[in-house]
């Protein structure tokens, strides 16, 4: 050993150390993000000419608010990143690109089609990775559990859009949209990209089956029966309490007005 005791001393061995050190972060770095990596340059099953259409739709139609290289401006922030599903769910429901200011973007009819969609979603996620788009498979919640997608949705989701889903106000201005029109694919990107104000599950967060039975939940409870009569926009007890109220009010005053006029009789 006194051969490494004599090189340990010599005046380079500092800075072959340093170089051994920066080598070796260099080659676990790229292990680690080589995934990533190849995932930013061409998304899975997209073609260049998708990607080059993307970057003609963003240029002209996102832009001047993200920057020319989706890098973010004051007017947008960065996309690189967001993901291939952050850009089909902002897009699919009609909120980007954006044609007014405010707290909050509201859901409008789609101005891009499915395919010019795809392809800006596409382009994005070439500059960044991110969530990509869920397959077919992974939204398809027919044999999922809706029981367990009814504790889940309690639990995470209705203090925010209400016990069935019609929405509610926020703070500053905002507000979480009702789930009425949603698909389900824009449902788990919701889940994946948190949207907003809404936060964003993982799925560590919520298991991929999880989210199933959350959007089976969903669904089911738009083609429910309403034994007891008039749904009242099923947005819980408010509604119920108020018509009550206002009903028996028009009960009283009806009573009252014909106490009236029998004693006026007499």
């Amino acid at each position: 050993m006194s051969w490494i005791t004599a090189r340990r001393r010599h005046p380079a061995a500092g800075y072959a150390v340093v170089v051994l050190g920066l080598v070796l972060v260099g080659v676990v770095y790229a292990a680690l993000a080589g995934h990533g990596a190849s995932a930013a340059g061409v998304p899975p099953g997209a073609s260049k000419q998708e990607i080059a259409q993307g970057r003609q739709l963003f240029a002209v139609t996102c832009a001047s608010c993200h920057g020319v290289n989706a890098e973010g401006t004051a007017r947008g922030p960065s996309l690189i990143g967001v993901g291939a599903a952050a850009v089909d769910f902002q897009v699919s429901t009609g909120r980007m690109p954006a044609k007014e200011s405010g707290a909050q973007v509201p859901q409008k009819p789609p101005t891009l089609d499915a395919a010019q969609t795809r392809a800006l979603a596409d382009y994005i996620a070439s500059l960044g990775g991110g969530p990509a788009i869920p397959s077919p498979a992974q939204v398809n919640a027919a044999g999922a559990n809706a029981g367990l997608g009814q504790q889940i949705f309690v639990a995470e989701c209705a203090q925010c859009h209400n016990f069935s889903g019609a929405g509610g106000a926020l703070t500053y201005g905002k507000y979480a949209p009702d789930l009425t029109t949603v698909t389900p694919t824009q449902m788990y990107e919701a889940m994946l990209t948190g949207p907003q104000s809404m936060p964003f599950f993982s799925d560590t967060t919520l298991t991929p089956s999880e989210k199933r039975d959350l959007i089976r939940f969903i669904t089911a409870t738009r083609s429910e029966p309403n034994p007891g009569g008039f749904s009242l926009g099923r947005i819980g007890p408010v509604t119920e309490g108020l018509v009550g109220w206002l009903a028996g009010i028009g009960v009283l005053i009806l009573a009252a007005m014909w106490i009236t006029a029998k004693q006026r009789e007499r």
